[in-house]
Order: structure tokens, then sequence, then C-alpha cells
């Protein structure tokens, strides 16, 4: 059992230890970075159309709270814009920076499928906002979906905290593995196994879950740590560094894919 383990582990781990999958960790998370913010003001814009404020605003604050860990999670709650107009420069921004965390994606899936030709830039471009729409429509569903519980809870029985976050957690897996399909199957410049992607957009999309909450469960100690060496920025990176982990598990889920089904040695 523990040859077999190690045998399907091993080549992940001699993936990680090269120079430029961490290379490729690092730019997605900075970008992610850059696009978190944007993204969640284009959000609560959009689902203001069909929710109120306070409704928009709990659902949000739900999702953070299940995402990341509490200090985390409250620090982004308490400086969501209040604004209720479409930020057009916020929805700019967001295309900007997330078109960042798909070209060094797209460089690491095609090292990882043998696939010698990235596409050039405008073609990824294209390639990239067409992921940017899907995905974020997802995320807009997702929303919507957890706002739509809300308010029907909190006016049927008065109370809308557990049901609410129950759904949520239950639509998390399959839209994590769906988004991961995505992005395996589409953001290589080739068309790779169908039955391979599926299966590592699912075994990531679980991997995604247990990520979240390994980090709930060191969050204290590690939030100390980052608090007496980075003071202010200590939220800033956090996303960093939970970006960078979430990466290395997309990017190991690729590599599993690929084992044996390099499209430079079609045998």
């Amino acid at each position: 059992m523990f040859r077999r383990l190690y045998a399907a582990l091993a080549p992940t781990f001699r993936y990680w230890s090269q120079t430029e999958v961490h290379v490729y960790a690092f730019s997605v998370a900075a970008n992610v970075l850059l696009a978190f913010f944007p993204f969640l003001i284009v959000m609560m814009s959009l689902s203001r159309v069909f929710f109120s404020q306070p409704t928009t605003l709990a659902a949000i604050d739900l999702a953070l709270r299940d995402y990341f860990p509490d200090a985390l999670g409250n620090f982004l709650q308490r400086n969501l814009p209040q604004r209720g107009r479409i930020e057009i420069v916020s929805l700019i921004l967001l295309l900007f920076t997330a078109n960042g965390i798909f070209q060094p994606l797209e460089v690491a899936l095609n090292h990882v499928w043998g696939i010698r030709k990235n596409r050039n830039f405008f073609h990824n471009q294209l390639v990239s906002l067409g992921l940017i729409l899907v995905c974020g429509a997802l995320a807009l569903v997702s929303l919507m979906f957890t706002a739509l519980n809300y308010a029907w809870l909190k006016e049927v029985i008065g109370a809308a905290a557990l049901l609410p976050l129950f759904f949520l957690k239950l639509a998390a897996v399959p839209l994590a593995a769906l988004v991961l399909f995505l992005i395996y199957f589409y953001l290589p410049n080739g068309r790779p196994p169908l039955a391979r992607v599926v299966a590592a957009a699912i075994g990531v999309g679980l991997l995604m879950e247990v990520l979240k909450y390994l980090t709930r469960l060191i969050w204290p100690w590690f939030f100390t740590k980052l608090t007496r060496e980075y003071g202010v920025f200590k939220y800033s990176v956090t996303l960093i560094l939970i970006g960078f982990l979430a990466s290395m598990l997309v990017l190991a889920g690729a590599e599993w894919a690929a084992r044996g089904h390099r499209m430079d040695n079609p045998r």
C-alpha cells in the first residue's frame, strides 16, 4: 500500500521541486491578489441588481467566512465597498488582472502536456476573457443562490445562518470542479484527453476543500507569525500564500492528468 502511495505521489513531488513550477504558482498567486478585490466589487455590484444590499452583503459574508479564516474574513467583510452602482473601473481591473492569472497557467499546462507552442498574446487574451466570463458567471450564480436561500429562510423562519452555509458548502466542490475542468480542458493550446481532465478536476476540487479546512486549522498559529513578521501587510501576504498553495494543487492535478499522456509523445 505504501509503495503504491509513494509511486503515485513521488512524480508529483518531483514536479513540485522544479523551479519553473514555483515561478508559475507565484505568478498566479500575485495576480489573484490583484484580481481579488475587483472581483468582489463586481460580484457585489451585479448581485445588487437582483437582491437588496443587506442580502448581498450577508451572502458575501457567508462566502468569505467559509473560504477564509476568521480574521481575514472579518477584514475583507469590513472593507467591502458600500456603493450600489456597477463599477466600470473595477470591471476593467478585473479583466486585466484575471488575464494575468491565465497567462502563466497556460504556459504551465502546455509544459505539462508537452505542447510545444504557446498561444500568442492576443489569442491568449481571448481565451482568458472567455474563461473569465464563464467562471465569473458561475461564481455569480453561486452567490445569487446563497443570497436567495438567505432571503427566503430569513423571511420564512427568521434565522438565516446555518442552512445557507450548508447550501454554500454543498455547491462548493461541484463548482470548483467545474471551473477546474474548464481551465484544464480549454486553457492549454491543445485538447487533452477528456476523461483524464474530468478525473483531475474532481480530485483537485476535493483537495481544495481539504486545503480550506487545513488552513482554518493552522490559522491561529500562522496568523500570529504573520502579524509579527509582516505587520499591516499580513492580509496581503495571507492571500498570496493561499493563492500559491491553491495554484500548486491545480498544477499537481494537471501533472497527474498528463502523466503518461504527453501530447508530444503519442504512444
